[in-house]
């Protein structure tokens, strides 16, 4: 009898075990999805902004520093994207908004340009993107923070311990400085 109660205890806490891992593995794929989802927005919004801008340079040909800083922080943006620095990925990321807000702000002085459709049309794609892609960061902040809350409460920390789950090798995406994105861009002619 000793040794079926023995059997069954051992049996539980493997059972347990096999949740936790379960869990962890879950929790690890669903924050590499979150990455994936942010890079497809990204992307989107990165084959966007040519268009945008060749629909603008016909009415803004004296805002030429807007237009090449905006496509400098997409070239800036895409080549980090591709490095393994999430800081710099993140920090060229919040540099293209900035861009994009302040070309938005000064197409605001271009009646013709505001009643051009294909602009319009334009602007409605990057203000769509922008909004999924803070829904994908909401949702990979969001996982993340499930993840990391697996690997460190007790009884899941262990088994994250034992089968090397690590929610350190990934960071929470944050902007930089939240004074600088949340300030309307400010244009003087």
């Amino acid at each position: 009898m000793a040794l079926w109660i023995v059997l069954a205890v051992i049996g539980a806490g493997l059972v347990y075990t096999f949740y936790l891992y379960n869990r962890l593995v879950r929790g690890r794929n669903r924050v590499e999805q979150g990455e994936s989802d942010i890079t497809i927005q990204l992307r989107r919004r990165y084959n966007i902004i040519p268009n945008l801008i060749e629909s603008v340079k016909g009415y803004m040909s004296h805002e030429r520093e807007t237009m090449e800083a905006v496509t400098e922080a997409r070239t800036v943006a895409m080549k980090a994207q591709k490095g393994s620095d999430l800081g710099a990925s993140r920090r060229a990321e919040n540099m293209l908004e900035g861009a994009l807000k302040t070309l938005f702000a000064v197409s605001e002085s271009y009646p013709d340009l505001k009643a051009n459709q294909n602009f319009l049309h334009l602007q409605e794609e990057v203000v769509d993107a922008e909004d999924k892609i803070q829904a994908a960061r909401r949702l990979y902040n969001s996982s993340l923070r499930e993840f990391t809350d697996l690997t460190q409460i007790f009884p899941s920390n262990v088994i994250a311990g034992m089968f090397k789950f690590d929610a350190d090798e990934y960071e929470y995406f944050e902007v930089d400085d939240p004074t600088t994105v949340a300030d309307a861009p400010k244009v003087k002619f």
